[in-house]
């Protein structure tokens, strides 16, 4: 694939022209918003079983502890009165001291975007979806795989802001590897901020990086410091190195971002049978002591500073090892995730995963359970909504169409039926009798472009028609829908005062080296 995009315009609130031709190519997609649950979440465990996972994830805190393995960390830890073993990083919790930290966190906050149009609430019953996220490797049909790179980092950021379904950027949509580790943070950060107004994330590997896009951030929305620390604006996902272990960079990037009031994810990385028990409950239990013992500590970084509750509990292959998503499995942990938060008061994170290698039924069925289990298990934070492929190795372009259209259906699924008057439609029933149709009633007539929800790939017609047209598969289908959308990409307003001094700040750290690579 040549890069359809390669630079945004330089002109900051400079917007170029797009043709009625390419306007009108685009498929029709719903209203960029939020959705709300309005089901009840499924509850898979009974409320003792429940119970039963919390006390084993507190015994494993007070007897078996986790390994801190920053020094720093560690003496927060002891002054709040952690337990800390001499000559080590292990660190062991009484459980009363958990429960109490994490009380202060709130159970649902503001995300800021540089756009407030895009600001989203995280918590409750909303719902916010995120693009694909870390993936070493782009892939699309015309090119094949391929390595991680900044022309793909780019376009596949034009065109999660291109797709209504998206709400945020839920980090590099791939690794741009052709920029150099000690700036790439400060590039890809200022590409996010410039081709996209929809609110982003920051890895956390280290603290320069995390400060340097919190400036970014701080820039781009023109406020002082003092509005940022109250206001979130950014988040981090922190990944526990299950079992029992969160190293430098992960502590260093709560210390950093909760301090400054900013988002943690806190996500173990609990993989049963591999870097947890091989039963389910052994492997939520040790994800739910991973991620109250994070989310205690951003809570002693700084109490009330908003933190999420992550699950990301799945199974691997016991032939091979390799990782399984979007398994019967996984769907389960998504929704006792989903328990373990609502029990803590926690807003609640999960994923739509898959461990396809091609746009394929096994990509359609895994990703349909995974994003079953994060909707049923109330998820407020979904990340790689769109275009997640190969157990997370590579992003694609024709599913990051194909999710969007998945997440659109999701949405569409979550708003109940309206029952009134009007809708139940006794008067079209009355004048239809028995034996006809109802295709030419003002019943349907008032509602023909909105009664049904329109998907952007799927393909209704018969199957002569259908034939007629080239039997379009979906695939083929989403190939067209992406090269269309950055064809017709605009990058959103941004003043050309702010754009300059985001650039000064990315340049200034250039000509200072950037970050270490060698922690």
């Amino acid at each position: 694939m040549s890069e359809i995009q390669s630079e945004a315009p330089s002109g900051g609130s400079r917007r170029k022209g797009r043709s009625t031709a390419e306007r009108s190519r685009l498929p029709v997609q719903r209203p960029l918003a939020q959705p709300r649950m309005p089901y009840k979440p499924t509850d898979v465990v009974s409320a003792d079983e429940l119970e039963m996972i919390h006390d084993a994830s507190m015994q494993i805190l007070e007897e078996i502890g986790m390994d801190f393995l920053d020094a720093d960390a560690r003496q927060l830890l002891a002054d709040a009165g952690a337990r800390i073993e001499p000559g080590s990083a292990r660190v062991r919790f009484d459980r009363e001291m958990v429960l109490e930290k994490i009380k202060t966190a709130p159970s649902s906050f503001t995300f800021h975007s540089r756009n407030p149009a895009n600001n989203l609430i995280i918590g409750g019953d909303y719902m916010a979806f995120g693009s694909v996220a870390s993936a070493p490797n782009a892939f699309d049909m015309d090119k094949g795989r391929r390595t991680g790179n900044h022309a793909d980092y780019k376009n596949l950021i034009r065109l999660a802001q291109m797709l209504n379904s998206v709400h945020f950027l839920a980090g590099y949509p791939v690794e741009p590897i052709d920029l150099h580790a000690s700036i790439r943070h400060l590039d890809a950060t200022f590409d996010a901020l410039t081709l996209s107004d929809k609110p982003l994330h920051a890895y956390s590997l280290g603290r320069q990086r995390n400060r340097d896009c919190l400036e970014m951030v701080r820039i781009a929305r023109q406020i002082d410091d003092e509005t940022l620390d109250r206001e979130p604006s950014i988040f981090t996902v922190i990944n526990t190195s299950s079992p029992l272990r969160l190293d430098i960079p992960m502590l260093q990037g709560i210390m950093e971002f909760s301090s400054r009031n900013q988002i943690v994810v806190l996500t173990p990385f609990t993989l049963a049978g591999a870097m947890a028990p091989v039963t389910l409950a052994g492997a939520l239990a040790l994800q739910n002591a991973e991620a109250l013992a994070g989310i205690a500590f951003t809570q002693i970084v700084r109490p009330g500073s908003p933190a999420v509750y992550g699950g990301f509990t799945s199974n691997v292959d016991m032939q091979s090892g390799a990782p399984a998503f979007g398994t019967p499995e996984y769907m389960r942990t998504a929704m006792v995730g989903g328990q373990l938060a609502r029990r803590y008061n926690l807003p609640y994170r999960s994923s739509n995963v898959c461990a396809a290698n091609a746009v394929d039924a096994q990509a359609a069925y895994e990703s349909v359970f995974s994003l079953w289990g994060a909707t049923m298990g109330g998820v407020n934070m979904l990340m790689h909504g769109a275009g997640w492929m190969e157990g997370g190795l590579h992003a694609g372009y024709e599913k990051m169409i194909i999710d969007a259209d998945l997440l659109h259906m999701v949405s569409a699924f979550l708003e109940p039926p309206v029952v009134d008057e009007a809708s139940l439609g006794l008067e079209a029933i009355r004048d239809v009798g028995p034996g006809g149709h109802f295709f030419g009633t003002q019943h349907t007539q008032d509602r023909f472009r909105t009664a049904f929800h329109k998907p952007m790939i799927s393909d209704w017609r018969n199957y002569e028609s259908w034939e007629e047209a080239g039997s379009p598969k979906a695939p083929d289908r989403a190939n067209q829908i992406w090269k269309e959308m950055l064809a017709a990409y605009e990058p959103p307003p941004i003043d050309d005062a702010v754009r300059e001094e985001l650039q000064a700040f990315v340049d200034r750290r250039h000509s200072e080296g950037g970050v270490p690579t060698d922690f």
